[in-house]
């Protein structure tokens, strides 16, 4: 049997873990710098690298049945959790009344269904020359912020704006990600965050809904001529900072590089504890820094808790509409009962 790449198991929980520190930490950017820079910090990378690890996966699209697969995949725990969010948010913030719109995605869903339209924009793409694809992918990136009608609409403002890094992931080699282990390289990626930090730190100006790719240009309160440039300049930089994050991704295994293959369990889960956490008084405990400390280890423990194999067994019939997790620990629990059952007859 082919040993397992710890890797990108590796890289993936490391990335759900940012996605929900990144995600408690929204709560204070209005009032701490040092906490500002560090949620921009971490928003240059986290769903960028994502991305584009997801297109690297998508390399088997030709096979038979890969769309479907998709779509069953995607669009339907999509449509459960738009469902599922929205009487959710009606109870949690007292709505006077209950509205379900399937079109526009509830917060952290608009990955779900960008993925589903990065995947059928594939085959279209990937006809061409990596150069030619990335090049029009590119162009198509930067056009769309003018368009003021395309926003949160079916998640289309920010299928366009990351499908670059989508369809590079597509073209990138294992060998392309190895490269960057070299030491040499990872003193450099050091030197990078450092960089990046000061350089948020020091321009607190800069706008972070520039690195959530969800609005047209009109709403960042820039000058149409500059902001084909700007939105450039943050693709290079989330480039930067997504091959400065692989280059620090360790190969080894380690507890918790098994659950990155349960990572969408952790995205599709953690927004009811986020939510629930933004609306409580608990928030307002983390004030000093030893506290947003104690918050990136309740981050990693929420994390580690949601792709657990008891959560996953139990949300995998609404998440992936199966039962084999359910069907495995019930098994496994039926075993551990005759094991004792025995201990306890001898």
């Amino acid at each position: 049997m082919k040993k397992r790449d710890y890797y990108f198991d590796n890289a993936k929980f490391i990335l759900i873990f940012f996605v929900v520190f990144g995600h408690f930490l929204r709560s204070y950017i209005g009032e701490n710098e040092s906490i500002y820079t560090l949620y921009k910090v971490i928003y240059t990378f986290h769903m960028p690298a994502f991305i584009l690890v997801s297109g690297y996966f998508a390399k088997s699209f030709r096979q038979k049945g890969y769309l479907p697969k998709i779509a069953k995949k995607l669009v339907l725990p999509y449509m459960i959790f738009q469902l599922i969010y929205s009487i959710f948010y009606y109870f949690l913030y007292d709505k006077s009344d209950f509205q379900v719109d399937p079109l526009t995605p509830h917060w952290s869903l608009w990955f779900l269904i960008s993925l589903f339209f990065w995947n059928m924009l594939l085959p279209l793409f990937a006809k061409y020359k990596a150069s030619y694809a990335l090049s029009v992918a590119l162009i198509l990136g930067l056009a769309v912020g003018y368009f003021d009608f395309i926003a949160n609409y079916l998640s289309l403002s920010r299928t366009f704006v990351f499908f670059p890094l989508f369809l590079l992931g597509y073209y990138m080699k294992k060998e392309h990600f190895y490269t960057l282990l070299q030491p040499k390289i990872k003193f450099a990626a050091m030197g990078i965050l450092a960089i990046v930090f000061a350089g948020f730190y020091l321009l607190p100006e800069i706008n972070y809904e520039w690195l959530l790719g969800s609005k047209p240009y009109s709403e960042l309160d820039v000058s149409s001529i500059n902001a084909v440039f700007t939105r450039f300049g943050f693709y290079l930089l989330s480039l930067i900072m997504v091959f400065t994050f692989f280059t620090l991704v360790p190969r080894k295994q380690y507890f918790f590089t098994n659950l990155g293959k349960n990572t969408l369990y952790v995205y599709l889960l953690h927004g009811f504890f986020i939510r629930i956490f933004r609306e409580s008084e608990v928030q307002d405990y983390f004030t000093k820094p030893e506290n947003f400390l104690l918050l990136a280890c309740a981050s990693l423990l929420l994390s580690l808790l949601l792709s657990s194999k008891y959560i996953t067994s139990f949300a995998q019939p609404i998440i992936e509409l199966k039962i084999s997790k359910l069907k495995n620990l019930k098994i496994k629990g039926q075993s551990l009962l005759r094991f004792y059952r025995k201990k306890l007859l001898n």
